[in-house]
């Protein structure tokens, strides 16, 4: 039987555990799991395999917490690199505001913000020779940004009209339920979708909490999909038609009218 490791009482496997679970620093934390782990009776070698370390790394873990307590635990290349590595700002306040204004339309080329375009950027600005790519990316996180998907919006797309469509339903819906008291009255949404490929949106810089919009102009051919959603419960009805005009319209209305129950005293709003 494999042979237990002795660990010293200064902190109970409780404690060792809260120390694991609070810890902020991801070195420390495997350190204070290995440290639980044989509190709790395992052997440091299946502790280090549990937590993923070498079984050499997790020998000299639980020696140096033996021997130095909490202090044998801390990460101290963490703490010296804020003070050796730390990399030297590359702009000063106004000039980071500068960039965060100019993050605010398009760079130059007309694209999209890159790291490297950053990067150009402060080259420019600074004078500096050479910057890397690297410190382009350090400063859009810097700025909040983020790398995301871009929400498609179709050139198309009205925002003012979109924004009174919004505001004006609930109340066409609210005067149709006060015209006819008696009916059931159910709000459904419906589109059509045209099945084939579809254009790839790439992820772009973006700060966060703060979805970009990528204009597209969709082109499909073939199969079309007719869908109704009803907001307020979520239920959706769809139906796969060959091709887009009147005719087809009618008949899956009809359908559509027979699957959800209209009648006489059931009504049914559809928005597009």
């Amino acid at each position: 039987m494999p042979k237990k490791a002795a660990l010293a009482n200064h902190y109970s496997s409780e404690e060792l555990k809260q120390k694991y679970l609070k810890s902020k620093d991801s070195v420390e934390s495997r350190r204070w799991h290995l440290l639980w782990k044989v509190s709790l009776g395992w052997t440091i070698k299946t502790s280090a395999i549990a937590v993923g370390i070498n079984y050499d790394y997790g020998k000299e873990i639980v020696k140096k917490y033996n021997n130095f307590g909490e202090k044998g635990v801390q990460n101290l290349k963490n703490k010296h690199r804020q003070h050796r590595g730390a990399k030297k700002p590359l702009l000063r306040e106004a000039q980071l505001k500068k960039l965060a204004k100019e993050l605010e339309s398009r760079p130059s080329d007309g694209g999209i913000w890159t790291g490297p375009k950053v990067a150009r950027w402060i080259e420019k600005e600074t004078g500096i020779k050479k910057i890397w790519n690297q410190r382009g990316w350090d400063y859009l996180k810097k700025l909040r940004f983020s790398w995301q998907s871009p929400r498609p919006k179709h050139k198309k797309g009205n925002q003012i009209e979109q924004d009174k469509f919004i505001e004006n339903l609930p109340i066409k819906v609210k005067k149709l339920e006060q015209s006819d008291p008696n009916s059931e009255i159910e709000l459904w949404f419906f589109d059509e979708h045209r099945v084939g490929l579809k254009p790839i949106v790439k992820k772009v810089w973006s700060q966060v909490g703060k979805r970009p919009m990528a204009i597209v102009q969709h082109r499909y051919k073939w199969l079309y999909v007719y869908g109704f959603v009803q907001p307020k419960t979520g239920k959706t009805f769809w139906y796969l038609i060959p091709r887009v005009n009147t005719e087809w319209l009618n008949l899956v209305y009809k359908n559509f009218a027979r699957d959800v129950g209209v009648s006489q005293k059931k009504s049914v709003v559809s928005r597009r």
